[in-house]
């Protein structure tokens, strides 16, 4: 009997299971193999691939390699997932038109999804925009981008949509973002767009304003959201449409994220603006609990299609000497017309959350006959009823970065303007706002007072440039 961490192999791939989603793996021990091949992994690696959402491929083709020999109907699941995946060209792709990128915000998250842009090979990177001169000119110099068309400050973007671009990638902080995208749509440019697109409703319901204004206008607008790009989560989302689930009675939706880099009251303010230390500032990110869970969020309201009626939350700060007002903890209970209750929680901590094992983002769904998985990294499934699936989601935030690229020039090239991402983005992103507010204000609260409140989050940009 081979051993895997010290566990044989068929306990080993049960409890790993457990980990990755959540749910006993409902796998009878007699159906699984017992393999003479050892394979070296702790399971603190283990853990940490997970939490980082891909898995090796040597080690995902043991596993696979596993259930296939217990029965194909487990690995049939597996194997047509894998199958629907883009499959590599036969040689380097030809672009009879290349398009001028011009990408706003140049730190971590804006070099990383440029450098998906540009592998794709049907863009021009042109210009840059940051509030920093050093991070955009080291942005500049990694992808090429003229000394003539590297902008900063504040108001860089006004430059950079002038600078003769096709499109305006928007990778700057939410706070900023719908003042962007309106300048962008306004000057007949495409659009694409990070998340979150706004922190608070006014900024949202512009979003989607200025969704329906480039559709008139043939312009694309995309919201670069990951997890419905992967094939497992899109079959999983089928099936549950599909019935899969039967009567869907609850959703289950959560953040788990260690805290990052707090600005202390000595930090000047322009320091907030770099380093990801606007992440948990509610005027300038939505807090951690909108801006980091909001993937989660995202990937719910693909499945359900409506937003909640009401919610009831808490939410608290246990961090010490904590400077922002963004919360450590959110804990929210959201109900829909219909009686489908949806419970959200989002945690911040440093403490080394990452190994209680399971996805650190992920959207899980009951019903009456099966329940579903659909997370950020892990196995998408549903286990029960008459649509049982399972199937890896690797690598998603780069893959589904380089499927969001691809998908905006066949948008691009084809005219597909109907920008069904934005419509999504706003219903998301009222409901996470909703889910905030109530749990900040420890109370009852409802999408439609929501929406008449219709509040604006302002952050004082006295003594930053312009």
């Amino acid at each position: 009997m081979t051993f895997f961490d010290g566990l044989p192999v068929s306990r080993f791939l049960k409890d790993q299971c457990d980990l990755r989603t959540g749910h006993p793996a409902d796998l009878p021990s007699k159906m699984m193999p017992e393999q003479s091949q050892e394979v070296p992994m702790s399971e603190h690696e283990f853990l940490k691939e997970l939490a980082d959402g891909a898995r090796a491929g040597s080690r995902r083709d043991f596993i696979r390699g596993a259930l296939a020999a217990a029965t194909p109907a487990l690995a049939a699941p597996l194997a047509a997932a894998e199958e629907s995946k883009p499959q590599p060209a036969t040689g380097p792709p030809t672009f009879t038109k290349k398009f001028k990128l011009g990408v706003v915000g140049c730190g971590g998250r804006g070099t990383f999804v440029t450098k998906h842009f540009q592998q794709h090979g049907g863009y021009e990177i042109h210009a840059a925009a940051d509030y920093f001169q050093d991070a955009v000119d080291k942005f500049g110099d990694a992808y090429g981008v003229d000394a003539s068309r590297r902008f900063t400050g504040l108001d860089g973007y006004k430059k950079l949509i002038d600078s003769g671009v096709d499109i305006v990638a928007i990778e700057h902080m939410p706070y900023f973002m719908p003042g962007h995208a309106a300048a962008a749509i306004a000057a007949g440019k495409h659009v694409y767009m990070a998340k979150p697109v706004a922190v608070d409703v006014p900024g949202t319901l512009k979003i989607g304003e200025l969704g329906k204004e480039a559709t008139r206008k043939n312009l694309c607008f995309l919201v670069d959201y990951q997890a419905p790009t992967d094939p497992s989560n899109a079959e999983v989302r089928q099936r549950v449409l599909d019935g899969g689930l039967g009567k869907l009675a609850y959703v289950c939706t959560y953040g788990n994220a260690n805290r990052w880099r707090e600005p202390t009251a000595e930090t000047p303010k322009e320091e907030y603006l770099r380093n990801s230390l606007w992440l948990h500032h509610v005027e300038l990110a939505a807090d951690a609990c909108v801006s980091y869970d909001i993937h989660a969020i995202d990937t719910a309201m693909w499945v359900l299609g409506k937003r909640p009626a009401v919610a009831m939350g808490f939410a608290e700060t246990r961090r010490a000497n904590a400077f922002l007002s963004g919360r450590d903890t959110v804990h929210c209970v959201m109900q829909f017309d219909d009686g489908v209750t949806w419970v959200h929680q989002h945690q911040s901590l440093k403490n080394q959350s990452e190994l209680t094992g399971g996805a650190s983002l992920c959207c899980k769904m009951y019903g009456t006959d099966a329940c579903a998985v659909l997370p950020y990294g892990g196995t998408a499934f549903v286990r029960g009823g008459p649509k049982h699936f399972g199937g890896p989601v690797d690598n998603l935030y780069a893959a589904g970065i380089a499927r969001n690229v691809a998908q905006l020039y066949v948008n691009l090239t084809e005219g597909h303007f109907d920008n069904p991402t934005v419509a999504r983005s706003v219903d998301s992103h009222l409901t996470a706002i909703l889910m905030r507010e109530a749990s900040y204000r420890r109370g009852r609260l409802t999408m439609e007072e929501l929406l008449r409140e219709n509040r604006k989050l302002e952050f004082d940009i006295t003594g930053l440039k312009a």
